[in-house]
């Protein structure tokens, strides 16, 4: 957890993990390759790496993203394609690798993805996680016109969705780090 974590309430905290028979720096070397996220991610459809040394700190990843019209159908969510630029924020080998998403000005957001890796047997497992602190430009433009009730149904249904992307996320990237 990041000092950033652990200083704010989180607005969404969720996680899914999976036993991977495949050693930690094999399935690091895959989730810390952003561009094969179309290979896995419920979402995210690929990408490039934009600036800095890809997979290091600092480095920018500029994700090309894809969302059904029937995703939280109720709510004024993105949809179709769209792309976010985001910034590696952590990047330990065999272990963490963590991106914070940044908004339209480019500046980082307290929305934070990550990939945690611990050592198990004969593999390892894998966490898959998703933290926002403080609300995103975009989830303040989703429940701007919201009432209390309104933005606390988009809360729970948006956590639900989150929580099933995770766990989908995981299987594929077990599927596919197992079969290399």
């Amino acid at each position: 957890m990041t000092d950033t974590e652990l200083e704010n309430p989180a607005l969404f905290q969720v996680s899914a993990r999976t036993q991977v028979a495949a050693p930690p720096d094999r399935v690091y070397a895959a989730v810390s390759d952003l561009t094969r996220s179309g290979e896995w991610s419920v979402e995210c459809t690929g990408g490039r790496w934009v600036s800095g040394t890809p997979g290091t700190v600092g480095a920018v990843f500029r994700g090309e993203n894809q969302r059904p019209a029937d995703v939280v159908a109720w709510a004024p969510v993105v949809r179709g394609a769209w792309t976010t630029d985001s910034e590696v924020v952590e990047a330990e080998p065999g272990r963490c690798f963590r991106w914070a998403i940044r908004d339209s000005s480019g500046q980082r957001q307290e929305s934070v993805w990550s990939f945690e890796i611990e050592a198990a047997g004969r593999g390892c497992v894998l966490v898959h996680g998703f933290w926002m602190g403080r609300p995103t430009e975009g989830i303040r433009g989703i429940t701007a016109d919201m009432d209390a009730a309104e933005k606390r149904r988009f809360f729970g249904d948006w956590t639900a969705k989150l929580a099933d992307d995770l766990a989908a996320t995981v299987r594929r990237v077990k599927r596919i780090v197992e079969q290399a």
